[in-house]
C-alpha cells in the first residue's frame, strides 16, 4: 500500500467542510490502495486563532515537521491548507526539492477584505497575491468546482485541476417522521440552514427573511450570540454531527444556503441526499453544484428562492445527490497526486 502525507491546519475537533472532506478522502483512499497520514495541529502546541477560538493555530518547533516527514516516509505529499502547518511543510518540500500538490478550500482573500478596516480592493488584492504565491510551486492546485478552477486560473494560479466532492448517501437520506430532537412541534414549513455561524456565511440574510413557518439553524461560531439576540424567533440547535445532523436535514422542508463566498458547500449535497430542495443566491458554489437541475431555486431574492423551493420534488433531490460519490472524488484527487509524484502513488 502506497502512502500519502497530507498537511492540514483544519482538523478535529473543528467541524467544517475541509475536515469532513479529508476524512472521507482517507476512508476511500484506503480502499484504493493508498494509506493517508495527516500532519495536523494536534501534533503540536497550539493557540486559539483571534476571532475564531475554535480554530487552533499550531506552533511549529524547529525540526518538528522534518521529523514527522522523515518518519512518515511518504510516496507523495499534499498540502491542504495555507496555515502554519501547511506553510511549514511547503517550506521543507521546497528546501528538499520534493514535489507536492495543494488544494484551494477557502476564499481567505474575501474574508480578509470583509474583516480588515481597509479598502476592499487593497485587502482583497493583497490576500489573493499571498494565496497565489503560496500555491505557485504546487504540481497541481486542486479546486472543487469548474467555476472556481476557472477563477483561479484567471487569477494566475498555475496547473489548476478539478477535485469534485461527494456525499455519504447512506448517512444522509430521507427519513419518515424525522424531527429535530426537540420536545415541541415546529410550525411548517421549516427552513433550515447548517454551517459555521460567522460573518462570511451571511446567515443574517436568511434569518432576516419574512417567511412562513419557522427558521432553524444548526451550527455554532463567533456570530451565534449576536444572531440569537437579533432573531429570537429562530431556533438555534447548536452543532450536530452524525445521525443527529442527518435527522435534522431530513426533517426540513427547504435547505437555505445564504453564503456567497463558499468554494463548494458540502451541506448542499447533504441536504439534497436527504431529499430536501435548496434555496440559495446564484453564487458560484450553488450554481456549480446545482446548475439548471430542478433540485434548487437560485435567485437574487432569497425569499423568493425559499418559497419556490417548496414546490420542488424531494425524490429528484435525492436522485441527483446520489450520483456524486466520495469514491469518485477520491479517484479524482489521487489522479492528480499520482501524476505529481511521477507514478509513485500508483496502487
Amino acid at each position: 500500500m502506497t502512502k500519502l502525507l497530507i498537511a492540514t491546519d483544519a482538523w478535529h475537533p473543528q467541524v467544517n467542510g475541509v475536515v469532513r472532506t479529508l476524512g472521507h478522502l482517507a476512508r476511500e483512499a484506503r480502499t484504493l490502495g493508498v494509506q493517508i497520514e495527516f500532519l495536523a495541529p494536534d501534533g503540536f502546541l497550539t493557540l486559539p486563532m483571534p476571532s475564531y477560538p475554535e480554530i487552533r493555530l499550531a506552533l511549529i518547533p524547529p525540526g518538528g515537521v522534518a521529523r514527522r516527514l522523515d518518519k512518515a516516509a511518504p510516496d507523495a505529499i499534499h498540502i491542504a491548507t495555507e496555515g502554519p502547518v501547511g506553510r511549514a511543510l511547503r517550506k521543507l518540500c521546497l528546501k528538499r526539492g520534493l514535489p507536492f500538490t495543494t488544494s484551494f478550500h477557502t476564499r481567505f482573500p474575501d474574508y480578509l477584505a470583509e474583516r480588515l478596516p481597509l479598502p476592499e480592493h487593497w485587502s482583497s488584492s493583497f490576500g489573493w497575491r499571498l494565496m497565489r504565491d503560496f500555491h505557485a510551486p504546487s504540481a497541481a492546485v486542486m479546486a472543487a468546482t469548474p467555476s472556481l478552477a476557472a477563477e483561479l486560473t484567471e487569477r494566475g494560479f498555475p496547473r489548476v485541476g478539478l477535485w469534485p466532492r461527494g456525499v455519504d448517501s447512506d448517512m444522509f437520506h430521507p427519513r419518515t417522521n424525522a424531527d429535530f430532537g426537540t420536545d415541541f412541534a415546529l410550525p411548517r414549513p421549516v427552513f433550515l440552514t447548517v454551517g459555521r455561524l460567522a460573518p462570511e456565511k451571511n446567515v443574517e440574510a436568511f434569518l432576516a427573511l419574512d417567511l412562513p413557518g419557522c427558521k432553524v439553524v444548526v451550527g455554532d461560531g463567533p456570530s451565534r450570540t449576536v444572531l440569537q439576540r437579533r432573531f429570537p424567533t429562530a431556533i438555534f440547535l447548536g452543532s450536530r454531527s452524525g445521525q443527529a445532523l442527518a435527522a435534522a436535514y431530513a426533517a426540513a422542508d427547504v435547505f437555505v444556503f445564504p453564503s456567497c463566498t463558499d468554494t463548494y458547500g458540502l451541506v448542499l449535497l447533504e441536504a439534497l441526499a436527504s431529499g430536501v430542495p435548496v434555496a440559495a443566491f446564484p453564487a458560484a458554489a450553488p450554481r456549480d453544484v446545482i446548475g439548471e437541475v430542478p433540485v434548487g431555486a437560485l435567485d437574487g431574492d432569497l425569499r423568493r428562492a425559499c418559497l419556490a423551493a417548496l414546490a420542488l420534488d424531494r425524490g429528484d433531490c435525492r436522485e441527483f445527490a446520489c450520483r456524486l460519490t466520495w469514491r469518485a472524488s477520491a479517484e479524482a484527487f489521487l489522479s492528480h497526486v499520482t501524476r505529481a509524484s511521477g507514478g509513485k502513488m500508483a496502487a
